[in-house]
């Protein structure tokens, strides 16, 4: 099994500044991420967006990651886990950009692989928006824990705010530098999101 994904090159002629990985959540898709690209102005960086190697069970479009179905749940993590680290170790020999120049993000579902996934490698940054701790998820996090941006809605009705809480919470008791911010609004990526992702991006890069 291995991973599809949508690459997109820097507008500019120039190499990549980084790197930016982008996981989407439950039932979406790669291309549902990359529609939002143009509203993140960062032209000098590379975007990778896979799509989750898992067939969502309601749409015939939609990936998955692993089950959030409650008789199944999280099947499949364990398989996804290992294929997004193989994946992100792999891509410095494809991108010419090493693991410390690249920023993991991921919404909902793809923000709890973040968390999960980035813990284990030495990447420059990880964003999370409206994601979650899977249970144990850094039990084996490796000894320093990349810089974390955690962005979350109020109002949030899928993922309740309650995780987002949880989730700095305990990535600060582990010593981990962690920007917080919430905002009005649902289960969500809005303008204010995106300008808060991408101040982030260019503090930690560049």
């Amino acid at each position: 099994m291995s991973l599809q994904f949508i690459t997109v090159p820097p507008a500019t002629s120039q190499p990549p500044a980084g790197l930016i990985v982008t996981l989407h959540g439950w039932g979406a898709n790669a291309e549902d991420v990359a529609s939002l690209l143009p509203l993140l102005n960062l032209p000098d960086y590379q975007f990778v967006l896979p799509n989750a190697p898992y067939p969502y069970p309601y749409s015939p479009i939609g990936r998955a990651w692993y089950d959030l179905r409650v008789e199944n749940m999280y099947e499949g993590l364990a398989e996804s886990r290992q294929l997004l680290i193989d994946f992100l170790e792999s891509l410095e020999n494809s991108t010419g950009v090493p693991l410390s120049r690249t920023i993991l993000s991921g919404f909902s579902q793809g923000g709890a692989m973040t968390l999960d996934v980035g813990s284990k490698l030495p990447l420059a940054g990880l964003a999370v928006m409206s994601g979650y701790l899977h249970p144990d998820a850094l039990t084996a996090a490796k000894d320093k824990i990349p810089p974390t941006l955690i962005t979350h809605g109020k109002y949030d009705e899928v993922v309740p705010l309650q995780a987002a809480l949880k989730a700095q919470k305990t990535l600060e008791s582990l010593g981990v530098s962690v920007e917080y911010h919430e905002f009005d609004m649902g289960h969500e990526i809005n303008p204010e999101t995106l300008k808060v992702l991408r101040n982030f991006v260019v503090n930690i890069i560049g």
